[in-house]
């Protein structure tokens, strides 16, 4: 008999076969047996067995399985040969189960709700402040829903085009149609508008409910690069996602992760940074006007030919006779010497000129240079460069990839955008002297210097503070084994297959996980010291199991100077903190070891950006200094490093392995719509930390692991 294999099943691929197989209840294994036979047709026992290379008395025991669940049948023939059933009939009897488990809860409903209301009456009603990840497209367009029909004032929210397009395909704007309260419900979207996705947009706009003037969607005026996205309902509830912006690519997300919180403090922060979003943003008609026309307005035109385009950039900073404002790339600082050698005359006749761009390695001792004639200030990459000339004149190029090698930067001043329109120009030079006031002077140490001031060799290390937080902590670089960035990655996998042996537990614990830095300077207004800010991650094969911290070092006089200090550590586990008051009696750490539920702090890595967040406040030395409940997004850039560090402290020896980005860093303060970058960080994507009694040797913390 041949096994019937239904039209049904041949439109799915193999794993939305097995995911459903899965929801019905089979293990891994009966999944492969299914399978395999609905590939193979009618076969005997021991030729399954033979041919998947498995014990007899188990593919046995899984086709006894197999059709007591109905999924098999099995021929009358001597020996037995066994065959699926139709997988039409299977997903139909699937169905039929859900439909009457349904069924079922819906006929109880009122029985359940009755019995739940006599169960409540006699709790307390509790307000928790939480953290929860959602993981996946589906589950996370379920709370979207969710948070729309809960709705009663307001919603923001900031996304790309394409994720909206998204939404829209799980019932987004028909839920927001359907609400019985739309016509009061203050809704505001803020997507960035391009000429690729105009054509998207407009076809969203007909989706659109059409509620009047309490629903407004419009376009940031220099993009989205610093803002995360997220959906903002009643200020009381976020939705953060954490994964890279994909524009203008549609395809779905199946590792999708969302970060919801409603903790009162973080939304209230993340509503300030909607606020200067949605401040600095016009209506979409008129962005969608201005990219079909290439004329946004009176006195507005695109300047096609790059030269054209430089000599009338060139020739306004000629002309200019007070103020010039720069948001640009880090690559631009670097490429374009003619542009900075006029800017330099500028500056030289009284001309004040600023300069905001990313502050990186690379970009850092030119960058130092420059601030000898202008005023610098470090800030998140933007999809923009743009300049307003006196108040006068505006130019917006879009940034290509511009090689430090690279001579000429003609590329740059390809279709450049210009306007004197007074408003406009107005508009776009209020936003930026918003970001120039959260704009970071640049040190000449970046984080990677805080950590390891002890590798530095460059004349640019001139901040002493830096050099005394190393040797606070007694930071060392090691380069016993020439670790590779594979090497580290292997030991990860393989402390997964084979955790540390416990024999060395009591001497040596082993962390496996992500961390990252920042060095954060907060403005005065927010009355905190500044701070060293380390956040981690670490899986369950740890020698504590798996939990998040969060460590705070303040800069505080010592007495013999001011260093940075450890004065704050908030964890999810209480074995690690019960330790580490053992390990830290005495420091200022001791008294702020604060153990939380995991519902209060995330630590979230996906690919190259990490989300830190927590809900209660973390208190700080000396008393009462506290930091109040607060997020930090780290978002890794340029080349992996992988390093080998020692630190010896409270009489033990770390060593860290890690794969290793500098990462811009953004923190997200509650009592301010400060967003602005704390400054440059790094993020180890993979990190191993081997800590030890001072007296062990690195063969011994070898063999631990």
């Amino acid at each position: 008999m041949s096994v019937v294999i239904s039209p049904g099943m041949l439109r799915l691929s193999e794993e939305p076969v097995r995911k459903i197989l899965r929801n019905i209840g089979l293990t891994e294994k009966e999944i492969e047996v299914y399978i395999f036979l609905a590939k193979h047709g009618a076969l005997k026992g021991a030729e399954i067995a033979k041919l998947t290379s498995t014990d007899n008395a188990e593919v046995y025991r899984i086709l006894r399985s197999l059709q007591n669940k109905g999924l098999i049948e099995a021929t009358l023939e001597s020996p037995t040969r066994f065959l699926t059933i139709p997988f039409d009939r299977v997903l139909d009897s699937f169905i039929r189960g859900k439909r009457n488990e349904v069924a079922l809860v819906e006929n109880a409903k009122e029985d359940l709700l009755s019995d739940w209301e006599r169960i409540s009456k006699t709790m307390p009603a509790l307000s928790v402040e939480k953290f929860v990840v959602i993981e996946g497209e589906d589950k996370i367009h379920a709370k979207i829903l969710q948070i729309v029909k809960e709705t009663k004032n307001q919603l923001l929210v900031v996304s790309t085009v394409a994720g909206l397009l998204q939404a829209d395909r799980f019932g987004f704007f028909n839920a927001i149609n359907e609400h019985p309260l739309k016509s009061k419900i203050q809704i505001r979207f803020a997507a960035e508008l391009s000429e690729k996705n105009l054509g998207i947009m407009k076809t969203l706009l007909t989706r659109m409910p059409k509620i009047g003037a309490n629903f407004n969607v419009r376009s940031p005026v220099l993009g989205l690069r610093s803002c995360p996205r997220m959906l903002i309902k009643d200020d009381e509830e976020i939705l953060l996602f954490i994964t890279p912006t994909k524009e203008p690519v549609l395809t779905t997300e199946e590792n999708e992760v969302g970060l919801f919180t409603n903790s009162k403090m973080l939304v209230q922060s993340f509503s300030g940074v909607f606020a200067g979003v949605w401040e600095n943003s016009v209506e979409i008609e008129k962005r969608m006007l201005e990219i079909e026309t290439g004329k946004p307005g009176a006195r507005t035109f695109v300047i096609n030919d790059p030269k054209a385009a430089q000599k009338a950039y060139q020739g306004a900073v000629k002309s200019s006779k007070e103020d010039i404002v720069i948001m640009t790339s880090s690559e631009w600082l670097i490429a374009c010497r003619n542009e900075m050698q006029m800017l330099k005359e500028s500056s030289r006749e009284g001309v004040r000129v600023r300069i905001m761009a990313p502050i990186t390695g690379e970009n850092l001792k030119t960058a130092l240079e420059l601030s000898e004639y202008f005023e610098i200030g470090h800030v998140p990459a933007s999809y923009l460069t743009t300049t307003v000339i006196d108040g006068r004149h505006l130019f917006q190029f879009k940034n290509p990839s511009l090689k430090a090698e690279t001579p000429e930067a003609e590329s740059l001043f390809a279709n450049t955008y210009y306007t004197s329109d007074n408003e406009h120009v107005e508009r776009v030079k209020t936003m930026l002297d918003d970001v120039w006031r959260n704009a970071q002077t640049p040190s000449a140490a970046l984080a990677e210097s805080v950590i390891n001031a002890s590798e530095q060799k460059t004349d640019l290390i001139t901040d002493k503070r830096y050099s005394e937080y190393s040797k606070s902590w007694n930071i060392t670089s090691l380069k016993f084994g020439e670790a590779t960035e594979k090497d580290i990655i292997n030991k990860i996998i393989d402390a997964k297959k084979n955790p540390p042996r416990r024999a060395f537990r009591r001497h040596t614990d082993v962390f496996y996980g992500c961390a990252a830095t920042a060095v954060v300077h907060p403005p005065e207004s927010f009355n905190l010291p500044r701070m060293i800010i380390q956040v981690g991650h670490f899986d369950k094969q740890s020698s504590f199991g798996e939990h998040d911290e969060i460590t705070i070092s303040s800069w505080l006089d010592t007495g013999k100077g001011c260093v940075y200090v450890p004065v704050a550590q908030i964890c999810d586990n209480a074995r690690i903190l019960a330790h580490r008051k053992q390990l830290f009696a005495g420091k200022p750490i001791a008294h702020n070891l604060q153990l939380v539920r995991k519902n209060e702090l995330q630590v979230r890595l996906h690919g190259n950006t990490l989300f830190a967040g927590w809900t209660v406040p973390i208190a700080l030395f000396p008393p009462p200094s506290t930091l109040p409940p607060c997020a930090i997004l780290f978002e890794g850039y340029g080349e992996l490093k992988t390093r080998v560090m020692e630190t010896k402290q409270a009489g033990r020896r770390q060593i860290y392995e890690s794969n290793t980005f500098e990462a811009f860093v953004s923190f997200f303060h509650p009592s301010s719509k400060y967003s602005g970058p704390g400054m440059d960080g790094l993020l180890s994507r993979d990190l191993i930390i081997t800590s030890s009694p001072l007296e062990s040797s690195p063969q011994r913390l070898s063999e631990a692991r």
